[in-house]
């Protein structure tokens, strides 16, 4: 009997490790699901903002005479309304997907000026695994 209650306890024991680490991974899934939701949110808020800002800056504008000044460094809302190019796929954007276009999104509510790298190694990175998938036997 105490052999089988023991061998019991070790078959109960791996279940709930088992069962345990599905649960923490599917939290982490969830963390950066909310994190992707909530950023999205953000930017498109900021993007909101941004094109209403433009509109009264561009009435202000056709409205009154230019100082001839004309800066072209960086101006706020470059990278906010950036485009980010997804292929839909069978099913939801995987974990590590989420994880980067979080990353693209935070740059672009943040105006950061790593956007274009960052949608440059997101782009190369897609085809490549698309291609290496097709040439699996």
């Amino acid at each position: 009997i105490l052999e089988e209650i023991e061998t019991a306890i070790k078959e109960y024991s791996e279940e709930l490790v088992q069962q345990l680490a599905l649960r923490d991974e599917l939290e982490f899934e969830k963390e950066v699901k909310n994190s992707f939701i909530s950023v999205l949110i953000e930017v498109q808020n900021k993007q909101k903002e941004h094109k209403e800002t433009a509109k009264k800056k561009k009435k202000l504008k056709n409205g009154s005479s230019q100082n001839g000044k004309n800066e072209r460094s960086h101006m706020p809302g470059t990278y906010l309304t950036t485009v980010i190019p997804y292929e839909k796929k069978n099913g939801p954007p995987s974990v590590e997907d989420l994880q980067i276009l979080t990353k693209i999104l935070c740059a672009m509510k943040e105006d950061s000026e790593k956007v274009p790298s960052l949608l440059t190694d997101y782009i190369l990175k897609e085809p490549i695994a698309t291609i290496c998938e097709q040439m699996k036997p």
